[in-house]
């Protein structure tokens, strides 16, 4: 495997396959931002969403889908202009990915793509570890999704430009603190979950914005739950407004399933024990 990767998975400290595979996610995500930055990506975009507080701000569990926002909308903007970038970035770290557009079954203002590479193969090429496979079926895929939203409200605050080192340092934008929170906001609050299953990582990410003492922005989660038809375009959101649909939100959530989803992207599962309609609540009542 390339130095570069190697030293980039050193301080992950990984023990188990599922240890490897987290970071090794995180890796291929740093070199995506780099492969899209070199591209000017930035100019026009921001990062945003649960990866982009992880790797933006540190947020304490790993992440696997990529989100981004255009700064100003454009419906003749394409995702796949910049998929060959990536897949050359990441072919230069000897990372062997495919980047495919998604065909679009629907119209809507959203551009996806994943990130596809063999989990099993990326695992053996790690030279001079000994690492366990068992339970790595030769055919799984180590995959990340993309998308970007190509006609987005605009957030109230500017976004902000942050920096990363590794594999080589390079800059991206991502949008600010107050913004992310309004989004996360809107995914919990607009979220339908078929089949009972539950996006725990959305709580989660609720508690760290909690705990950081940050305020959303308003006017941009008002503009996207309008967007969204979760709030209707004469209604004004308030704070009040705003306690109210995510207390009407949580009354619905099997919360031991969002604990289930969430396990396999962090350290300390004790942490979960706690959630209930009732912890969830008390948060919200300070909001």
């Amino acid at each position: 495997m390339n130095k570069a990767i190697l030293e980039m998975l050193e301080p992950y400290n990984c023990q188990t396959p599922m240890d490897y595979k987290n970071a090794l996610k995180e890796i291929v995500q740093q070199i995506a931002l780099l492969g899209l930055s070199r591209q000017g990506f930035f100019y026009k975009a921001a990062f945003y969403g649960g990866t982009a507080l992880r790797i933006g701000h540190g947020l304490n569990r790993f992440s696997e889908d990529m989100d981004f926002t255009l700064l100003v909308s454009d419906p003749d903007f394409s995702l796949g202009k910049y998929l060959s970038g990536i897949e050359q970035e990441l072919l230069s770290y000897e990372l062997k990915f495919s980047v495919q557009k998604i065909n679009k079954k629907v119209d809507t203002p959203i551009e996806s793509a994943f990130i596809k590479g063999n989990t099993l193969a990326i695992l053996i090429s790690i030279d001079d570890i000994e690492l366990p496979t068992a339970g790595t079926h030769k055919n799984e895929l180590l995959k990340i999704k993309m998308e970007i939203d190509t006609d987005p409200p605009q957030p109230s605050g500017i976004c902000e430009t942050l920096f990363l080192t590794n594999p080589i340092p390079f800059s991206y934008n991502i949008l600010q603190l107050t913004s992310l929170f309004a989004g996360k906001l809107h995914a919990i609050i607009s979220r339908d979950y078929p089949g009972g299953r539950v996006k725990g990582r959305d709580f989660y990410d609720f508690i760290w914005y909690m705990k950081k003492n940050i305020s959303p922005d308003l006017q941009y989660l008002e503009a996207k739950l309008k967007q969204s038809g979760k709030l209707g375009k004469n209604e004004q959101l308030s704070i009040d407004k705003l306690k109210l649909l995510l207390t009407d939100k949580i009354s619905t959530i099997d919360f031991h399933e969002a604990g289930k989803d969430v396990t396999p992207f962090i350290k300390e599962e004790f942490e979960l024990n706690i959630w209930s309609f009732e912890f969830f609540r008390s948060l919200i009542q300070t909001l």
